[in-house]
This record gives structure tokens, sequence and C-alpha cells, in this order.
């Protein structure tokens, strides 16, 4: 067994359960006596793999996913952010702009290569959630590898480098039989599904810990 303490965290960009779950995972760590003896790696979920950029808000796109009417959407999404929130964060919804996230994980799996793939998924959140750009945009995506310290990003765009590491990573998480994000598989022995809370994670970590 590593001597070092893994959590394989599975997400995608646009979801916001992901987000959450992140940021109680980063507010869990800060609590746990072993952090620095821990590595978080993040593995790509497409929730969407055919999405494309929308042109409707994404109270629309919910509203007509789910068959439910603009009013509910905008409350669900209002609860959401009352929720992040609370864990600090400070999202704008409204702002959002729905697409494709093939481009971000690709991008979060170089950074991987370059020991900031945390940094890199927690600054593609906040673009997205927060700043309301598009996370699928070569040039939106290059401003922000810069900003996480990230190299050769735009390297990318014309070829299909880390294509492979994304499917990769759909296919283990099929074989692990995750059907939904976030998914946190920690010390390979446990999963949490969803996002759980601070304490329920602070939990998990210990435990895992102590069977070590």
């Amino acid at each position: 067994m590593s001597e070092r303490l893994v959590i394989d965290l599975w997400s995608d960009i646009v979801c916001p359960f992901c987000y959450l779950g992140s940021r109680q995972l980063e507010l869990a760590l800060e609590r746990f006596e072993h952090r620095d003896s821990l590595d978080v790696v993040y593995h790509a979920f497409e929730l969407d793999p055919g999405a494309t950029e929308s042109l409707v808000s994404l109270d629309e796109l919910l509203a007509t996913k789910y068959s439910m009417s603009v009013e509910r959407s905008r409350a669900l999404h209002e609860r959401l952010s009352h929720q992040a929130a609370e864990l600090g964060l400070t999202w704008a919804l409204d702002q959002a702009r729905p697409t494709n996230t093939l481009a971000a994980h690709r991008l979060i799996a170089l950074a991987t290569t370059q020991g900031c793939g945390p940094a890199m998924a927690r600054r593609l959140h906040v673009a997205y959630f927060s700043d309301g750009l598009l996370v699928s945009d070569p040039d939106t995506l290059d401003q922000l590898a810069n900003e996480v310290g990230v190299a050769d990003a735009t390297s990318l765009w014309s070829t299909d480098h880390f294509v492979a590491d994304v499917r990769g990573d759909e296919e283990a998480a099929r074989e692990i039989g995750i059907s939904g994000v976030p998914a946190f598989v920690v010390d390979r022995a446990f999963l949490i599904s969803g996002a759980q809370g601070v304490e329920p994670i602070l939990d998990v970590l210990n435990r895992a810990w102590d069977r070590r």
C-alpha cells in the first residue's frame, strides 16, 4: 500500500454538486490531521458528452430537460447558490454558460501531469459558476491555464492530446459502477457518492487512515 493516501475524485466542471462536493472536501482536508500525506486526483466524468454551447439560460435549459417551469428551475438554482454561500462560495448561475466539457477535462488532465490538477479544476469551477465564462472556448481555457500556471495548454487544441485520458477516466468510472458525480474513492476502499457534507467526508478520511 502506498504511503500516501489518495482520493480519486470523479466530477464534471458544470455539475453544481461536484463543485459543492469539491469545496466540502477542501474544508474537510483543512481539519484532517494527515492532509500533508494525501493526494487528490481529479478524473473526468461528462454528464452530457454530446452537449454543445447552449443558446438559452441555465434556468431554461434545466426546465426543458426535466419538464418543469422556469420558475421552478430558478428556485432550485437559488437553493444551490445558498448552499454554496454557506461553504464560502459566491455563485452567479444566471450568468452560467452551459457547454461541452471535454476540452476542460483535457486541460485538467494536462494540469495533473504538472502537479496542479486540483487547482485547475477549482479555477474552472469558478469560471463557470461565478465568472460566466465559456469553459469550452480555447482562448478562455488558455487564459485560465496561465492563471493557474499550467504550461503548453495552447498545444492541446490542434491535437487530440489527453482525449484518451478523459475516455479512460470515464471507462474506469463505469467499471467501478459510478453512475453519478461527484464520486470520491478514498484509498481505493471507501466510496462517497454525492456532496455528502464536510463531516461525513472527514469521517471517511479518518477511517481510511486508521485502516492503514
